[in-house]
């Protein structure tokens, strides 16, 4: 990574959120952003400046105020704006706490699409280029840059305003911004396709914007909720794959190379979001808290994951906590009723086409005996799976019972 994407993937998001607090047009600050850059990338090589985001800052607002000199209509704001701009303006990282905020909320505004609201996120607060993103989530460049350029079409249009939602919308409007960093760090923790189990350089940026949100929004339970899950989840990304990229399984985890410092930090977050009681986020954490402080699957608590996965599903119903559920169900009572919990999903159409239906029934099927029901689950997930390494693993489970060999653990 260069000086300038080093300095820009720290910084970019305060550089644009000054940038569209100086000119009040969102599209038009990250666009004079992006140009600022650029030319870094040309001429910080030759000398580097004393003051780089100060630099990218100044460079970008004189790109700012060509754009609008060349608005015709805009001639009184332009001049407004040229007076008396320094070259290096004083760049203070912890003045912006409100406009970086306000910049996640525009990223993640309700008039965009799921797929925009990644985009843009990951593009003007997280810093990543398009061919990062694109690659992130094994997209065409062309897709994402286009994805972006309507994203800000589309703010502009809306007349989305760059500030701090009311006090009774912020609620909602936040948990807009912690669904986006969710999505973005669960693509990285499970990749959804491709050849990898994991991106963890994806989720390791979902981690670091949350931590930003946590430092600018303190007193909100569920961001350190999300916070805590995602270090406990990352926790386990060491063992998680072996050294050429085959899956590893929970049960057979060196849990030795469990990230003990991600894990600490989890807990500290968990405890900080449970002062108020937990949210959706905060469960899905302290489940992975019980992962953690069990030394096997044999000695975890999974009645308490049960019990976690029951009270998740009233305050945050859906058909995947249920499957989850059905897995630790099967876990502390055994598989027969974790079976109709499934065949329940099954019978509702409520995960329509995913792979982890008949992952899960195969299992329990395979528990129960019934072999050759449990090969044909496995290996319909196996069609159904888009990710090449997660599907290698169903179909080798399938051969083994295929081979009517019981699986070990």
């Amino acid at each position: 990574m260069t000086d300038v994407e080093a300095v820009w993937r720290t910084e970019s998001a305060r550089i644009v959120a000054a940038l569209t607090r100086f000119t009040g047009d969102f599209g038009l600050a990250e666009d004079a952003a992006q140009e600022a850059v650029a030319e870094a990338l040309t001429s910080w090589p030759r000398a580097s400046p004393a003051n780089p985001a100060g630099w990218l800052t100044a460079t970008a607002r004189r790109r700012a105020i060509d754009a609008i000199r060349r608005r015709t209509v805009l001639h009184d704001k332009y001049a407004l704006l040229a007076a008396d701009v320094p070259v290096e303006p004083e760049f203070d990282p912890d003045g912006f706490g409100d406009d970086v905020l306000a910049l996640m909320f525009v990223s993640c505004h309700p008039v965009l699409s799921r797929e925009a609201r990644v985009a843009l996120t990951l593009r003007v607060v997280g810093g990543l280029s398009s061919e990062e993103i694109a690659r992130a989530f094994l997209a065409p460049v062309p897709t994402v840059q286009a994805r972006i350029t309507r994203a800000k079409k589309t703010i502009a249009a809306a007349g989305v305003p760059f500030e701090l939602p009311p006090s009774g919308e912020r609620g909602e409007r936040l948990a807009g911004v912690l669904s986006v960093l969710y999505v973005i760090f669960t693509e990285g923790s499970t990749a959804t396709s491709g050849d990898r189990l994991l991106r963890p350089d994806l989720a390791y940026e979902a981690i670091r914007l949350t931590r930003i949100l946590a430092e600018l929004q303190p007193d909100e339970p569920e961001v350190h909720g999300l916070l805590a899950l995602c270090e406990l989840t990352s926790a386990r990304f060491p063992a998680r794959t072996a050294p050429d990229g085959t899956p590893i399984l929970l049960e057979d985890q060196n849990r030795r190379l469990w990230d003990a410092a991600a894990i600490h930090r989890g807990l500290a977050a968990l405890a900080r979001a449970s002062k108020r009681g937990l949210g959706p986020y905060a469960l899905q954490a302290a489940i992975a808290a019980v992962h953690t402080s069990a030394p096997s699957v044999e000695s975890t608590d999974w009645t308490r994951i049960v019990l976690l996965y029951e009270a998740l599903g009233r305050v945050a119903p859906s058909p995947l906590v249920d499957l989850n559920r059905a897995v630790a169900v099967a876990m502390a009572t055994g598989p027969a009723e974790a079976l109709t919990i499934v065949d329940a999903l099954i019978a509702g159409d409520r995960l329509p086409g995913s792979h982890l239906v008949p992952t899960v029934r195969g299992e329990l099927l395979a528990r129960l005996g019934r072999l050759p029901e449990a090969r044909a689950e496995l290996e319909t997930a196996a069609r159904l799976c888009a990710n090449e390494r997660e599907a290698a693993v169903l179909l080798r489970k399938a051969a083994v019972i295929g081979a009517g060999v019981p699986e070990a653990g």
